[in-house]
């Protein structure tokens, strides 16, 4: 049997009016429970008609139809005057549908279908309405993601005793992790980023295109120490004042400049241009001289980079400045540190050590550092190994942040090579990761 709820003040629930309306609902089939707003009981929680006097006024007519919204769907709501045409004038100004007296049977029944029709074509025009909006949202998220792939490298430098791999997974469909890795100085040296801007989607990945663009174009195009600005000629002095001392200036002389000139050419135009915006980037960019093996880094904020050595113990590289786009005057050091055969440098975002289990236990340097320990000495391998282990500790869980890693190693020598348990796993991770850079060899 359908139900109806006829609601009206106080003063009046045995009114000509609403007994009249009353009779006529129960003529018509309708099971009716007579309320007045202070003491609504509902004994159905969901009625099929809805019918409230227009005396309630518009305020409370829209609160009393509010409490009747079940997951989206709300009964016919239909004004009667109850003797008061003005404001039942007020009520179809606002658009509720209404019915009048005289209160006949036929004419109610006929009115309540003709109101609900009107109702579902209302619902159905705003939910096609809703959906054409939502693909074109999806749409436009697409093309953002499209753009934001082209920013990540297509391919990975090839350098001879060298290996390199990457790996890029958004938590959404665009990001604001990225990684890049370059050469610079007329080739001679190799750049290496992985850096993550402040929280996720799409302005995240907005402000990532922009970081990357500044940090690449000002390091390509900033030569030797004597070719950089007087403010970073100041971070350089500065750098040299710490622990590598004036006898890094040769080592320097190549990478040093390019890196101080990018990171702290991207620092001062973000702190200066963007601060409103109150986005900014942790990250780790590296300089290598593929000869040597000496790396020299800034490390802006970020999560330490880990070196394994061939015999196993590990390092790592901690914060050598703030994050990029806070202070514009803001000083960093440089780090260095020099990898030798059989080493690897693993960087990542703070997406790996702050993944999540269903638990809410957090995955942890201290697991990341046994994970790269057992992992072998190839960048595909520890890539690989890092990522199944994260997978299998966060399980169902939902994938909370954009987790970015990146792998450096240095090819065993011929002796280690020989006699290295770890080389067995040399072809055991070719298949790349989703999302991986294609191999680079």
């Amino acid at each position: 049997m359908p139900t109806a709820l006829v609601v009206t003040e106080p003063a009046d629930p045995t009114s000509p009016a609403v007994l009249e309306l009353d009779g006529a609902l129960r003529a018509e089939g309708f099971e009716v429970e007579l309320v007045v707003p202070d003491d609504l009981v509902l004994s159905h929680p969901h009625p099929d008609l809805l019918l409230i006097s227009a005396a309630l006024g518009l305020q409370r007519m829209a609160l009393v139809s509010q409490r009747f919204l079940v997951d989206g769907r709300m009964p016919t709501i239909v004004a009667f005057p109850d003797d008061d045409l003005g404001a039942l004038e007020e009520c179809v100004r606002a658009g509720f549908d209404y019915v009048t007296r005289p209160f006949l049977p036929g004419l109610l029944r006929s009115r309540a279908n003709s109101c609900w029709e009107r109702w579902q074509l209302s619902t159905a025009v705003e939910e096609m309405a809703a959906l054409a909006s939502l693909r074109e949202y999806e749409r436009e998220l697409r093309i953002a993601r499209d753009i934001q792939a082209g920013f990540l490298p297509e391919s990975l430098p090839r350098l001879d005793g060298w290996e390199i791999a990457a790996s890029f997974r958004p938590a959404r469909q665009v990001a604001g992790d990225f990684y890049d890795v370059f050469t610079i100085v007329n080739g001679r040296r190799l750049a290496l980023v992985v850096a993550d801007v402040c929280d996720k989607g799409v302005g995240a990945a907005l402000f990532m295109a922009l970081i990357r663009t500044l940090l690449r174009h000002t390091a390509e195009h900033t030569g030797y120490v004597q070719d950089v600005g007087d403010d970073a000629a100041a971070s350089l002095d500065r750098a040299l004042d710490g622990p590598m001392g004036e006898s890094a200036l040769p080592l320097l002389s190549l990478g040093a400049g390019p890196l101080i000139q990018a990171v702290v050419g991207t620092n001062r135009y973000m702190a200066r241009n963007h601060l409103k915006q109150a986005y900014f980037a942790t990250m780790f960019f590296g300089v290598l001289d593929p000869c040597s093996g000496d790396l020299v880094y800034i490390n802006g904020g970020h999560n330490p980079p880990i070196v394994v050595r061939a015999d196993g113990r590990q390092t790592l590289l901690p914060p050598t400045g703030p994050a990029v786009g806070i202070l514009a005057d803001s000083s960093y050091t440089l780090g260095h540190v020099q990898l030798g055969p059989g080493d690897a440098l693993f960087a990542y975002t703070d997406g790996v050590v702050e993944a999540r289990n269903a638990a809410h236990g957090l995955f942890g340097t201290p697991r990341l550092q046994e994970v790269l320990g057992a992992s072998g000495a190839h960048a595909e391998g520890l890539l690989a190994a890092v990522d199944g282990a994260v997978r299998t500790f966060v399980g169902a869980a939902e994938q909370s942040d954009d987790i970015t890693t990146l792998a450096l190693t240095r090819n065993p020598s011929r002796t280690q090579r020989r006699h290295s348990p770890r080389n067995t796993a040399r072809n055991s991770a070719r298949n790349p990761l989703p999302n991986q850079a294609p191999d680079p060899r």
